[in-house]
């Protein structure tokens, strides 16, 4: 990714997070990624950590239409999505048939291939092993994620192998912000 891209997207959250109430923590912690893949615009997020404890964490995410967090899963981490403000689709995955997870808080069937859309202030809840991906159906999106301790070295699990967790940056510009994966 080109720095300068980072930095505009950095920016365009920053507008839509403070256009829409969310203010930030002092010196957050950012990442941009487009996940290796080499194109943001089709595979990318741009992700807040709010809290990073042992036991928990919460991440405010920024999204735009047509940018597409791929199917993956994690095999110790608990999460809530929840849809902040626009709208978010997620796509569940359940190669084993139905199971039930909860929409909302209360329980739900879904098949493999299952597609929500959650609206503001709608969360699903993914237990660990649950296969999914997500993307915003509106221009924009404000997206939340509260779950049990993070670790994206270790426990982020892509179905498509070409898909690196951190990109690799063109240094184009200065960098707005430092970033996750920055030294």
């Amino acid at each position: 990714m080109k720095r300068s891209d980072i930095n505009q997207l950095v920016r365009e959250a920053k507008n839509c997070f403070e256009s829409h109430g969310w203010t930030l923590p002092p010196e957050p912690r950012w990442d941009v990624t487009d996940l290796g893949l080499g194109n943001w615009r089709e595979h990318g997020l741009v992700l807040v950590n709010l809290a990073e404890e042992p036991e928990y964490c919460e991440k405010l995410m920024y999204a735009k239409k047509g940018m597409v967090t791929p199917s993956h899963y994690h095999k110790s981490k608990k999460e809530d999505i929840i849809c902040r403000w626009g709208e978010l689709a997620v796509k569940l995955n359940a190669p084993d048939g139905p199971f039930q997870m909860k929409l909302n808080g209360r329980y739900r069937e879904i098949r493999d291939g299952d597609e929500l859309v959650l609206k503001p202030g709608h969360r699903v809840t993914l237990e660990p092993g649950m296969i999914h991906s997500f993307w915003p159906t509106t221009d924009e999106c404000i997206i939340g994620e509260v779950s049990t301790a993070n670790d994206d070295l270790n426990d982020n699990f892509f179905l498509n192998p070409d898909i690196g967790r951190f990109p690799a940056i063109e240094e184009d510009e200065p960098a707005a912000v430092k970033l996750l994966g920055d030294r």
